[in-house]
């Protein structure tokens, strides 16, 4: 009996043993790649693959135990903040250059051959390469071109300039930003009153030629209208004279005999005695030879 639970002892010993080293097999041969990093693995120093959740869904991946090692590299993108350092202008001008670069590791192989996996040596080079292209791109413009430029033009130009300089050691400039592209304090208050001064001559020249353009506009407006004004009246006096002149012809042929004459008279008298009665004047005192008279006359 004693025998059997020595046996039986050994067993559990022996399974126990048998599980913990597959636990730690299992968990030397295991890679697990999380979200935001490369999973890089190497046999001797050697690298032999790049891991991503995009390789894994599940971030589980495998390698050989105690033969191939993993190291994680970032992918996020990450921020640099350059040293303030001073360049100059094509007008030979100082200013003083404050930047910061966001960048991320695109190929982690070049990465780790190139700069030996190292943040450090990486930043080593973006300074470099980006004080480069800003001394390039400022040397390029004016003062008041780069004072101007600050708007987001310059930011252009500066990852435009750097290109894929940085590509071959696997890193990639995403945006180079300015937090402060400035004049040294000692020549401030100079360049901007000569600015504002510069400014102030191109808007008076602007006014001028306005001014100057309207006035043409109210000239040429007022040609316009004198002329369209004198035609219309032109016009106008010919369509009266027109009128008048098919009236005294209706006229003509309306009272072309004795007959329409006499009426034509008669109504005329009617008219003549009903204007002068008017604002209740019933009484007309008329000469017996006036031809208002001689209606009457007739009329008895």
């Amino acid at each position: 009996m004693n025998k059997q639970n020595a046996r039986s002892g050994k067993k559990l010993i022996i399974a126990i043993v048998v599980i913990l080293l597959a636990l730690i097999l299992f968990r030397a041969a295991t890679v697990i790649t999380k979200p935001g990093e490369y999973r890089v693995i190497r046999q001797f120093g050697r690298i032999v693959r790049v891991d991503t959740t995009e390789d894994h869904p599940y971030g589980l991946g495998f390698k050989i135990p105690f033969i191939q090692s993993d190291t994680s590299i970032s992918k996020k993108l990450m921020l640099y903040d350059l040293a303030a350092s001073d360049v100059m202008t094509s007008d030979k001008k100082s200013m003083i250059s404050d930047c910061f670069v966001l960048w991320r590791i695109e190929d982690p192989v070049k990465f780790i051959q190139k700069l030996s996996g190292s943040t450090q040596n990486a930043e080593s080079r973006i300074s470099s390469n980006v004080y480069n292209a800003l001394k390039n791109v400022i040397s390029s413009l004016t003062q008041e071109e780069v004072i101007s430029g600050r708007d987001g033009e310059l930011a252009d130009l500066l990852t435009e300039s750097l290109g894929t300089n940085l590509g071959s050691y696997g890193i990639k400039v995403e945006k180079i930003e300015t937090k402060m592209l400035d004049l040294p304090n000692e020549n401030k208050d100079a360049v901007y009153t000569r600015m504002i001064s510069e400014r102030n001559n191109i808007a008076a020249s602007y006014t001028a030629q306005g001014e100057q353009k309207a006035q043409e506009i109210k000239n040429d407006t007022d040609e316009q209208t004198t002329v369209i004004l004198a035609q219309a009246q032109k016009t106008a006096d010919t369509t009266v004279a027109e009128g008048e002149a098919e009236y005294m012809r209706i006229l003509s042929q309306a009272y072309n005999d004795e007959a329409k004459a006499d009426f034509y008279s008669f109504v005329r008298q009617l008219d003549a005695v009903k204007a002068t009665l008017r604002n209740g004047n019933n009484t007309i005192v008329l000469d017996k030879d006036s031809p208002i008279a001689r209606l009457f006359y007739q009329i008895n």
